[in-house]
């Protein structure tokens, strides 16, 4: 069955890509301005503008044509040399990658392993800090999108910053433009994020900042890098441009983007996505089902798990595409078809949140999952009006 008789209404609810609004759409439709024009750096400067207040920084912040796994490399390669040791908090899927990025250009890693779905502790951090004092950064996740767990990255900069010298590296990618990370504020030393998540655009935008501490490591690195140098990057920058060709049309409609944003102000933009994600939670429980990271719970993505009635989660992954043109994520490693995720960063209001709760309620009662109708779609409906009264 087709969502329409004649055409497909596709919905997107993953946690990246994200939906794409139609100002910017009708921006990435027309011809891409050229790169080495002032037009273009007029727009780049207007964009670095609005990236330093979204960053709340008051330090450049890099564009990078590439996905967020680009800046997290470009980060490494920039700030390290081969032998440094670093450690990795391993609560998931992306944890993992900033041990395996790591690990390729020869650093020594020391990894913290957070059962999937739960937090890191400080405690743990602060054990390690002691059990390796040569530590030269702490890698970790915001908001890891593999289990829709968040990290208390105010108390764990607060506890690295109390027992060691290292630097405080942040995986934001799908946290940036979601929940507050005053980036100065809470020195935090480098911060990476992704165009397709809370910025609503297509994916091929990578963002990096960088503190002044760790643009002082960066001249003690020996790593070889090429196209993710950030001294050729500086060089451009200089000039209202960037080292390489960028993604222009992207970055056209990340101005209009960061204009809207900062008419909006961040605490609206942070409350907004609280009160989707909490009518989201509200929605799900209301169904019978669990949520995998209960405690630690993302603003910007939501891990529910498989209820026991339903032998594979891909099933709901599928039933909703193939019924309704609906998107969501399923698990990742050990948890394919244990969990699926729900997306709620970017350009989602509560009327897509009411879809998706509604939606999922018919693919699990056609699966054989039994709930109340109505309950997910009700409970979410109260949580708004109780949200906004």
């Amino acid at each position: 069955m087709k969502s329409h008789p004649v055409f497909e209404k596709l919905r997107i609810f993953a946690p990246g890509p994200t939906p794409v609004p139609e100002e910017v759409l009708a921006v990435l439709s027309r011809s891409p301005l050229h790169h080495r024009t002032k037009e273009f750096s007029q727009v780049l400067g207007n964009v670095r503008e609005g990236l330093k207040y979204l960053f709340q920084t008051e330090q450049p912040v890099y564009l990078l044509a590439a996905s967020g796994s680009g800046a997290m490399e470009a980060t490494i390669v920039n700030l390290f040399s081969q032998g440094d040791e670093v450690l990795a908090v391993n609560g998931g899927k992306f944890g993992e990658r900033w041990g395996k990025i790591a690990a390729r250009y020869g650093l020594q890693v020391h990894t913290i392993e957070v059962p999937w779905g739960q937090a890191v502790s400080t405690d743990s951090i602060a054990s390690a800090l002691k059990a390796h004092p040569k530590i030269k950064g702490v890698l970790f996740q915001a908001s890891e999108t593999s289990t829709g767990a968040f990290h208390p990255v105010k108390e764990v900069a607060e506890t690295v910053r109390a027992h060691s010298d290292a630097l405080v590296v942040v995986d934001a990618i799908t946290a940036l433009g979601v929940v507050n990370l005053p980036m100065d504020e809470w020195k935090l030393d480098a911060v990476v994020s992704g165009s397709q998540k809370a910025l609503m655009l297509p994916p091929g935008l990578a963002f990096l900042a960088l503190s002044q501490k760790a643009h002082a490591a960066r001249k003690e690195s020996k790593l070889p890098k090429f196209y993710f140098d950030l001294n050729a990057e500086d060089k451009a920058m200089g000039t209202g441009q960037t080292a390489w060709t960028t993604a222009v049309s992207l970055i056209s409609g990340l101005e209009i983007i960061l204009q809207n944003i900062q008419k909006a102000g961040l605490p609206a933009l942070f409350a907004f996505h609280e009160r989707l994600a909490g009518a989201t939670r509200a929605g799900v429980k209301a169904m019978g089902l669990k949520l995998f990271a209960p405690d630690a719970p993302s603003a910007a993505v939501t891990a529910v798990e498989v209820p026991p009635s339903i032998d594979d989660g891909k099933k709901i992954v599928s039933y909703l595409r193939d019924r309704f043109a609906i998107t969501i994520a399923g698990g990742q490693d050990q948890y394919k078809g244990k969990i699926f995720r729900i997306g709620h960063l970017g350009f989602y209001d509560e009327l897509d949140i009411l879809t998706i709760l509604g939606a999922l309620e018919i693919c699990l009662r056609a699966l054989g999952h039994e709930c109340t109708p109505g309950a997910g779609v009700g409970a979410a409906s109260t949580f708004f009006l109780e949200a906004k009264a």
